[in-house]
Parts: structure tokens; sequence; C-alpha cells
């Protein structure tokens, strides 16, 4: 996005934050700590955007966007926390299944650095 549109990121955003409170005060959707729950996501995004893709990321950005996920369907009652956190643990062997088996390469600040040649 360049130019005009990143001027209409913000505008957009206080719009469905708007729009979202006032579903659920009218009692239309049902409550979410939007807080905690676009944080996770949020997190996910910008560790698989800033971060590139390697070994890391692969695991810890799904895995943020699925924990987001499942927030929202505990916080609405459609999964108890029991469900909850097992199904993001084999979430996790699963993603760090792909991370091993893609061979992606570990990330940069991961990677030891050479010794300087005296």
């Amino acid at each position: 996005m360049t130019g005009p549109r990143k001027t209409l990121v913000a505008p957009i955003l206080v719009i469905t934050v708007g729009v979202a409170w006032l579903l659920m005060t009218l009692n239309v959707i049902a409550p979410v700590n939007w807080v905690w729950t676009l944080g996770l996501a949020v997190g996910g995004i910008v560790t698989l955007v800033a971060g590139g893709i390697d070994r890391l990321s692969i695991v810890a950005g799904p895995l943020l966007l699925l924990a987001s996920l499942a927030s929202v369907l505990r916080q609405t009652g459609r999964l108890s926390i029991e469900h909850e956190v097992p199904c993001l643990v084999i979430a996790l062997g699963v993603l760090m299944l792909i991370g091993r088996i893609l061979n992606l390469p570990a990330p940069t600040w991961m990677k030891e650095q050479s010794a300087p040649q005296v």
C-alpha cells in the first residue's frame, strides 16, 4: 500500500472497532476481549511479515493466529478451555513438524556469527 491508501487504514480500523463495539452492546454478537484477540492475530501477522518465512516464523506466526481464533471461539462459548489448550499443543507439534520437513532456514538472528579473523 502506498500514498493515499495508507491513510485509509486508521479510519477503517476505527470504524470496525466502533461497529463491533456497538454490536456487542446491542447483544447482536457475544462480547469478546478484542484487545487480546487482535493482539494475538497482529502478533502472528507481524511475525510472518517482518521476519519472513523461516524455521521460527512458520511455527510462531500461524500458532498465534490459531490462538486468536481459539480465543474467539472460547469467549463465545463454542470451545472450552479443556479443548482449546490440547488443540493448540497439537497445532504446535504439527507446525514444528512442517518447519522441519520443509527444511527452512534458521532465523538470521539465530545463526552463529563467525569469529573475527585475527
